[in-house]
């Protein structure tokens, strides 16, 4: 059976509305006058733009999805002037993520298409972290491509690579960098429409899309028909 990998972060988990519920609350545990989606969206970010500027060198340290949180909620207090220990919040936040929530069309979705194919993720997260979430419940072990094992942060081609060489047919993202990244990388993408996501206008664009889930199953066969 063919290998579809999902994006954790936002074609499975609406991490907005999760991440946002947990700097509300370090925000109101702190005293901060600061909105739980707004600091979401600046660490977000942060953390996103600390992935991309990694090495992609075998000779290079790795750093683990768990420090690029840090570092980037530490730039986020600098940058914002917020007082507060980085190293125990990131702690809070990560900790918070059995919380977030999965998309309404998630678990069914996933069935469906598990009748059909095998279903896995392709995450920036470590493996340590996916185990937390709510979507780790839904697919194999085997089938979890995390950067923590493939060594390589999206939106870099290396993890689009290495994800085809560990099996991966076709991806299913939601965000620009995630849809840009995997079909540069050459892999079969059907993306699919979340709130707050859309196609980075100035790279390639999809040739498939789904509003649903539910919708996947059908797109998929054509895909595997070549239509």
């Amino acid at each position: 059976m063919a290998l579809v990998t999902f994006d954790l972060f936002s074609a499975l988990i609406d991490s907005r509305t999760g991440g946002s519920a947990a700097f509300a609350g370090l925000a109101a545990a702190h005293g901060w006058d600061a909105g739980g989606a707004d600091l979401y969206d600046d660490w977000d970010a942060r953390n996103k733009a600390s992935q991309k500027d990694l090495p992609h060198d075998d000779a290079a340290p790795w750093v683990s999805f768990a420090e690029h949180s840090r570092r980037a909620l530490a730039a986020t207090y600098a940058a914002r002037g917020l007082e507060g220990d980085a190293a125990a919040d990131v702690e809070v936040l990560l900790g918070s993520l059995p919380d977030w929530p999965l998309w309404p069309d998630v678990e069914a979705g996933l069935a469906a298409v598990g009748r059909s194919h095998r279903v896995g993720v392709l995450s920036n997260v470590d493996d340590e972290l996916f185990g937390r979430t709510r979507a780790a419940a839904l697919v194999a072990p085997d089938a979890v491509l995390t950067s923590e094992r493939l060594r390589a942060y999206k939106p870099h081609p290396e993890l689009y690579l290495r994800a085809r060489e560990a099996g991966a047919q076709v991806h299913v993202p939601a965000s620009a960098r995630d849809t840009r990244g995997a079909l540069e990388a050459g892999l079969a993408v059907v993306r699919v429409r979340r709130p707050g996501h859309r196609v980075d206008p100035a790279g390639p664009q999809p040739e498939h899309e789904v509003d649903d889930l539910a919708q996947l199953p059908a797109v998929l066969a054509r895909v595997s028909a070549g239509a």
